[in-house]
């Protein structure tokens, strides 16, 4: 049996790198979802407006990008799902692999992060 988590509830998410999510990728099959962060993300990763101490807002941010580099990719979807009021689960799903890929997965998403 699954335990229900109130609505509202503050849940602790340990905190995902962009590099856990490079490998998340790598391994998802299609349609597997990953909540990357909770929060607004937008106002999370601005540096004069965010509550986050400087290391962490840098990663969110660093995870961000990772984010939407693996969407421009075409290697998932990101999905927003409102949890309450300025609160959303920014989620990421997985697509099905392209299939004449010329470089491996990994490789392309480690592309993406030197950039």
């Amino acid at each position: 049996m699954v335990a229900a988590i109130p609505v509202g509830a503050r849940v602790a998410m340990p905190k995902l790198t962009d590099v856990e999510f490079y490998a998340w990728i790598a391994q998802a099959e299609a349609g597997a979802r990953l909540e990357y962060h909770r929060g607004f993300l937008g106002i999370d990763v601005t540096p004069v407006i965010s509550t986050l101490p400087e290391p962490e807002r840098s990663q969110l941010a660093d995870l961000g990008q990772a984010a939407l580099g693996a969407f421009e990719k075409g290697l998932v979807h990101l999905v927003q799902e409102r949890v309450g009021p300025d609160r959303f689960a920014y989620i990421a799903v997985a697509r099905p692999r392209p299939r004449a890929a010329n470089a491996s997965l990994s490789a392309l998403l480690l592309e993406e992060r030197a950039a």
